[in-house]
């Protein structure tokens, strides 16, 4: 029965994948059965076996939580967010292991109505992996808890916890990064709705103890993925080990197309490394993607290209695949070059920009439209130089 709900046993997609990587041939684009289910990692949390299992909501029910999650306030506006965040933050940023649970309370502060101030507590964890490094940032990232019944009714309603992106070093070229990601962000909705959705804020990191100066940083929220989820009517199953074939295409082409605009390589569907499976009701998988810090338009300091790819720095573009010939990947490419204007104005769109910083997104950003604007360039990037693999 569990094979039968899951779509395909372990055995057989273990049996299925090795073969195909190994020929270095690209499975035609069919439908497949479902990726391989994998145990739940924490406790406390479900298993792809069984939210597979679960009921779906009726359709009234799965419109209205559509339509919540996509009314977020937080993500109304694009206008930055205006917050003063007082907690020890020498504290949180010793709170370097990724499994920690550690939380230090916090007081969290936006501007209410009629001048008023709105005052929310806060508890903070650490987050990420690289950026846990004390080597690479001195800025832990954040994951920031509220109390659901002092959300209600404000900015913050919906999900009690939220991702804060922060700045890694208290400097300007730091910042800049931020603006950058989220710049990615931003393009990443352009092209789909089916993408996180991110809010700039202008942070003061105010210390608990009043040992340190305040710090005024540009940040930005992440939405959450279960509200990205019920945008797509759909629900995440963290299934790993998901092949090309048995995602659904154009979504998956989507992707990797805004993955190679970015000049990003630090995912990884196999592994569900910054990425999200979003299965909706017919029973197809899309993958969604987050944290483009890595990024060639971020291009922040410790940023390096995935091992093994031949490239030498983010800034080089990879293709990853799926592989297609030039004509299958004209449908694909057509809403790009859609919004080629658009995509380019969201460049000025992006409040502090230094004029470097802005010409620099905006060349980098401009040469990806020269590559797909060009039949030849688009076959020696997209087509001939694509890893002949079944999955990544």
């Amino acid at each position: 029965m569990l094979a039968t709900v899951i779509g395909i046993s372990s055995a057989v997609l273990t049996g299925a994948m090795a073969p195909a990587a190994a020929a270095g041939q690209q499975p035609q684009a069919k439908p497949a059965s479902k990726p391989q289910a994998k145990p739940a990692q924490k406790a406390g949390k479900k298993g792809p076996a069984a939210k597979l299992a679960e009921a779906w909501p009726d359709a009234a029910t799965s419109e209205a939580q559509r339509a919540d999650a996509e009314g977020r306030p937080l993500f109304a506006s694009a206008e930055p967010l205006t917050l003063a965040l007082t907690a020890d933050f020498e504290a949180l940023n010793k709170i370097r292991d990724p499994e920690s649970t550690t939380r230090v309370p916090g007081t969290l502060e936006v501007p209410g109505v009629g001048g008023k101030t709105m005052s929310f507590r806060v508890q903070l964890g650490s987050r990420g992996h690289l950026r846990l490094n004390p080597r690479t940032c001195s800025m832990v990232p954040l994951r920031v808890e509220f109390a659901k019944a002092d959300i209600t009714g404000s900015v913050f309603d919906g999900p009690r916890e939220l991702k804060l992106v922060t700045h890694c070093q208290n400097d300007n070229d730091s910042e800049q990064n931020v603006l950058a990601e989220y710049l990615a962000y931003r393009v990443f909705n352009l092209v789909t709705p089916r993408s996180f959705r991110a809010r700039l804020v202008k942070a003061t990191y105010v210390d608990a103890s009043k040992k340190k100066a305040p710090v005024t940083k540009f940040g930005m929220f992440i939405e959450d993925e279960g509200d990205v989820a019920k945008r797509m009517a759909g629900r995440v199953i963290p299934l790993a080990n998901a092949m090309f074939r048995q995602l659904d295409q154009h979504s998956l082409v989507t992707m990797s197309l805004l993955q190679f605009l970015i000049g990003n390589t630090d995912y990884s569907i196999t592994a569900l490394h910054n990425i999200r499976l979003v299965q909706d009701r017919q029973g197809a998988f899309r993958p969604v993607t987050y944290d483009f810090d890595l990024s060639g338009l971020v291009n922040a300091r410790y940023a390096l290209p995935a091992r093994g790819l031949g490239i030498a720095t983010v800034r080089d573009r990879y293709y990853r695949g799926p592989c297609l010939a030039v004509d299958a990947l004209e449908p694909h490419l057509a809403p790009f070059r859609a919004k080629q204007a658009e995509t380019l104005a969201l460049v000025d769109a992006i409040p502090a920009f230094d004029t470097s910083r802005r010409q620099e997104a905006r060349d980098f950003l401009g040469e990806f439209f020269s590559i797909v604007n060009s039949t030849a360039r688009t076959k020696t990037l997209l087509v001939d130089r694509c890893p002949k693999v079944a999955g990544m």
